[in-house]
């Protein structure tokens, strides 16, 4: 049963009750998905900076990875850059992606870190980029063409997949007693493209090579529902799959339980889909007996 502070703004006494909980994870790598529709509120924004810095005040080691869709569509408006989709994917050209790593790797990326220095976190900004930690490749997708019913190749330019992740980089900052906040953007094995990454998908990626104990994705819902729209508390990779297969997890939720099952199935003792405008949210689902949203596991 999900658990809710009585006052969200009391993090002392979440704290004083989340004492029990703590010695499951410590020491333990969290990555916590920070979502763009999830950080458009500004409480929810300082909770979510504010668990960040406890969790590792308390010995817990969180990786923050952030997403920014709805603030690249505003900026790409302002600059009058159309923005083209694809079953569903924004397709990525060259000026579309300079605009990505700027709002990404940049503004939002900074704006996350001095949120969390705020709270009294030390958080440090990176993006894929940096020390080669995350290579990136083309992501292909595929669509039934409606006249000749035959497949065919979705260009989507400069959308990329996680290929290769090298932990150097993040292993380096977690023992300087830093919190990594990354943004999803990765050049290709070269280094010549630069490719932007779902935010999940790259946190599912981060999550399975450096061993996290947890991988939460924030979002803007509860987690994943029934069909009769409650929420359910805790699925494994089967009956994940299972509820995919009947439709019960439909649409947007699809690539969001399947990159729960990709980092389960890398090693991710547990992955969480919960709603990132639920004060204190990660210290709920961490540190108390119920915890929130939805639990996906072996």
């Amino acid at each position: 049963m999900t658990t809710t502070p009585a006052n969200p703004h009391d993090t002392a006494r979440i704290l004083v009750e989340a004492l029990p909980y703590m010695q499951r994870y410590d020491a333990a790598t969290v990555v916590v998905k920070y979502g763009g529709h999830a950080m458009g509120n500004a409480d929810a924004a300082r909770w979510f900076a504010q668990d960040v810095a406890i969790l590792k005040e308390v010995g817990i080691n969180p990786v923050v990875v952030h997403g920014g869709g709805p603030q690249i569509g505003a900026m790409l408006n302002r600059l009058g850059i159309k923005s083209e989709f694809k079953a569903g994917l924004r397709v990525t050209d060259a000026a579309t992606v300079e605009v990505v790593e700027m709002i990404l790797a940049g503004l939002i990326n900074k704006q996350i870190v001095a949120s969390i220095n705020a709270e009294g976190g030390r958080a440090i900004g990176l993006c894929g980029k940096d020390g080669g930690m995350v290579s990136a490749r083309k992501l292909t997708r595929t669509t039934l063409d409606p006249e000749t019913l035959q497949e065919q190749v979705l260009d989507l330019g400069f959308v990329g997949e996680p290929d290769k992740v090298d932990r150097t980089v993040l292993d380096w900052v977690i023992a300087s007693d830093l919190i990594p906040v990354v943004a999803p953007v990765a050049a290709d094995a070269e280094g010549v493209a630069t490719y932007n990454v779902n935010a999940d998908t790259f946190a599912g990626a981060i999550a399975g090579a450096v061993d996290a104990k947890r991988l939460l994705l924030l979002t803007d819902v509860p987690g994943v529902l029934d069909k009769q729209g409650k929420l359910i508390e805790q699925l494994s990779v089967e009956e994940a799959r299972g509820l995919i297969a009947d439709g019960t997890i439909s649409g947007g939720m699809i690539p969001k339980v399947e990159t729960c099952i990709y980092a389960v199935e890398k090693g991710v003792e547990g992955v969480v889909i919960l709603d990132g405008k639920t004060p204190h949210a990660v210290l709920i689902e961490l540190l108390t007996e119920g915890g929130a949203g939805t639990l996906i596991t072996r």
